[in-house]
Formats: C-alpha cells, structure tokens, sequence
C-alpha cells in the first residue's frame, strides 16, 4: 500500500506531508491543503481535522453517493481548520480500513527524517 508512510522514501515524497498516526499504529504522510480552497477528487481519500481531532475522513465518491456521509461532510467542512489528501488504496476494503485507521488518527510531532 503506497499510501502508508511505511518507509522512508514515501516520506520523503509527501513534500508538504504532515505526519499522522492511525488508530492501529500505522504512519501516514498526508498531503496539507488550504481548508478553505480545496476540492475533491477521484482517487483520493481526505481528512478534515480541527486542531488534532478528525472530523470526516472519506473520498469524493463517498459525498455524492452516501447521504448522511454528504450531511457529516458538510458539518466538518464548516468547523475544520484543515483539511489534507492522501491517495486512496485502490481496493473498496483497503479504502474503508484506512478511512476507520484515520478516523481515530492523531498528528505526530517531532517525527525527523534524518
């Protein structure tokens, strides 16, 4: 899975990445965007977090198609003070288990590359 900060050279290929730590241990570089600016897109999966706390985490296709998630989207777009991107696993499970790793993820900081 690519997506997955699990080794070196995908850390260093999330340039603007912010280091996040899923529920289950997993590391993940997610891609910073303008909260304010950003628009959804097919094959990516997104977080929207106030400060530490995920908000929504899901993908473009889970807005169109999933009412209530649209109805949980637009509540966290409203409060969230940042949004970011990673790019989505190309399985519907892979997907829906990184969504549930993210959902409880929390940011690391202090994590050096060096």
């Amino acid at each position: 899975m690519m997506a997955v900060a699990e080794r070196f050279e995908d850390l260093m290929a999330a340039a603007r990445a912010t280091n996040w730590r899923g529920r289950s241990g997993r590391y993940y570089a997610l891609e910073a965007l303008p909260v304010g600016q950003f628009s959804l897109e097919e094959n990516s999966l997104y977080l929207l977090a106030r400060g530490a706390d995920p908000l929504w985490v899901g993908t473009e296709a889970d807005v169109v198609g999933d009412a209530a998630r649209r109805a949980a989207f637009r509540t966290a777009l409203r409060v969230a003070n940042s949004a970011f991107r990673i790019a989505a696993p190309p399985g519907e499970v892979e997907r829906m288990t990184m969504a549930w790793d993210l959902e409880g993820a929390e940011p690391v900081a202090g994590l050096t590359l060096t």
